[in-house]
């Protein structure tokens, strides 16, 4: 028997969220400069190693997800037999075992694998910790206080995600001028084990308050394959809105995975800041305005819905990152460098309304999915986003790469391990470029995805409305399209 969702239970729920996010942070921030100037990679190559890995995780995320959709599957379980082996490969990524080499080649292959190993066991945990809300309730305003306690404990997340790595200097340091590259890994090694310890406590808080999907008398279980998977996407595709909520999570994401990986570089080269201190400012700026905004968000969109909320707060997003570019990065107030602050802020309010809103208006497709075809397709509807989230994350750290390389930038004659990206780029071209990378271009991004949102029919008024006649098809009385023909 399904127990209540608590309070107690709903924070338990929550603090998963630091198993998923540590890592996430961590790597879409740092893991360009750390390949770039430890290992001694050029950056396009650095680049096209995240691509890579994360379009091998895009293959995986609709089969893993199907598979979890599947009678009898446990989530819970799933999600806990990936929490150790992410862990360890996560380390090993952050390791400087191919600084020493001297060929590209060997460098690009075995960094490329061993993200491929981050990413597969990743999303063994993301989906199934993300589908499961859409388990737990149906209630619309439910689901959207839910994710908006994890996207809280998300803010934190962000900030030991960034704030951490920025104690490499000092952690190399203190491990001397031998084991000076790893300094990365041991601050990997310390959030793998907050991981862990938070993984395990929000797998043991679902248990009795989700059950796993029984099959219905008389149903077979469909083997996963690639047929039964692409044919479950096909069905959510074919749903009105999923088009333009996938256009919309694309092209966020491109922009802020291209601002975030650009971090280090804004601070020390576009800002003009030291690295220990600019930091410091950027990353508690980025929480804070976080933790503000979550709660703001999840307030407005109580009151009006989930779409009015992101349109309001990304377009405020899209004003100010041209703001930002005509006044300069480097803009300062009195001898303070003001944009430390500001644009990190800015980043902040887009993330922090993003996170809040982007899963519980993805578990919305599910009852409009289940209308359509019968079927409760949780992790399938999950997976979807997150495939198309981690192209648009991967596109924009591509570009960002690439930008860098186009605008002049190579590091790749640096020695490895010696902590080169602390040193001040002089070309103004290049600093041009960077400060490009974190403003304007990513402004076009977002004014793309603020277009398509816009465009996205799911409502708080025609989801209420789809619920009234759903809950009539269930029982089997009769039933039609009042109030919600515009979602299909």
């Amino acid at each position: 028997m399904q127990q209540a969702l608590t309070k107690r239970k709903k924070l338990g729920y929550a603090f998963g969220i630091f198993t998923e996010s540590l890592y996430y942070n961590m790597f879409y921030t740092y893991y360009l400069t750390f390949l770039n100037e430890i290992v001694g990679i050029q950056p396009r190559w650095s680049a096209i190693i995240i691509f890579i890995s994360i379009m091998w995780d895009a293959v995986t995320d609709p089969i893993i997800g199907n598979y979890t959709d599947k009678p009898g599957v446990d989530k819970r379980k799933v999600m806990r037999v990936s929490i150790l082996p992410l862990a360890i490969f996560f380390i090993v990524a952050w390791s400087s075992i191919g600084a020493s080499f001297t060929s590209q080649t060997a460098k690009i292959l075995l960094y490329t694998a061993i993200s491929m190993g981050i990413w597969v066991f990743y999303t063994l945990y993301s989906i199934p910790y993300y589908a499961v809300v859409a388990e737990l309730t149906e209630d619309y305003d439910e689901r959207t206080s839910i994710r908006s306690l994890s996207s809280l404990l998300n803010a934190l997340c962000v900030g030991l995600g960034n704030i951490l790595p920025a104690l490499v200097p000092t952690v190399a340091v203190l491990l001397g001028k031998r084991y000076e590259s790893n300094a990365y890994a041991i601050i990997a090694a310390l959030i793998s084990i907050l991981a862990i310890v938070l993984g395990f406590i929000c797998c043991k808080s679902l248990k009795g308050v989700y059950v796993p999907k029984a099959a219905k008398p008389g149903e077979k279980t469909e083997k996963v394959s690639i047929r039964s998977t692409f044919a479950a996407f096909g069905d959510i595709l074919k749903l009105k809105p999923t088009k333009w909520f996938l256009l919309f999570v694309f092209c966020f994401l491109a922009m802020s995975s291209m601002i975030q990986s650009n971090l280090t570089y804004m601070v020390i080269d576009c800002i003009g800041m030291e690295y220990d201190t600019g930091i410091v400012f950027v990353i508690l700026s980025l929480v804070v305005t976080m933790g503000i905004t979550v709660p703001i968000v999840e307030k407005v969109a109580e009151k009006k819905d989930r779409r009015f909320a992101a349109l309001l707060f990304l377009s405020i997003v899209f004003v100010l990152e041209i703001l930002i570019k005509i006044i300069g990065l480097d803009f300062t107030v009195g001898s303070f460098k003001i944009m430390c602050i500001i644009s990190p802020a800015v980043l902040g309010i887009g993330t922090g309304t993003f996170w809040t809103l982007f899963y519980s208006m993805g578990y919305d497709l599910v009852e409009l999915n289940e209308f359509k075809t019968g079927e409760r397709r949780e992790s399938t509807i999950t997976a979807l986003p997150q495939l198309i989230q981690k192209f648009g994350s991967a596109f924009g750290i591509l570009m960002a790469g690439m930008l860098l390389s186009a605008y002049g930038y190579d590091s790749s004659g640096d020695i490895a391990g010696k902590e080169s990206l602390f040193a001040k780029v002089t070309d103004a071209k290049i600093i041009n470029g960077m400060e490009n990378i974190s403003t304007i271009i990513p402004a076009v991004i977002l004014g793309i995805s603020i277009l398509c949102l816009a465009l996205y029919p799911m409502t708080r008024k025609r989801f209420n409305a789809l619920m009234v006649q759903l809950e009539k098809k269930r029982k089997g009385e009769k039933y039609s399209n009042e109030g919600f023909e515009k979602l299909l």
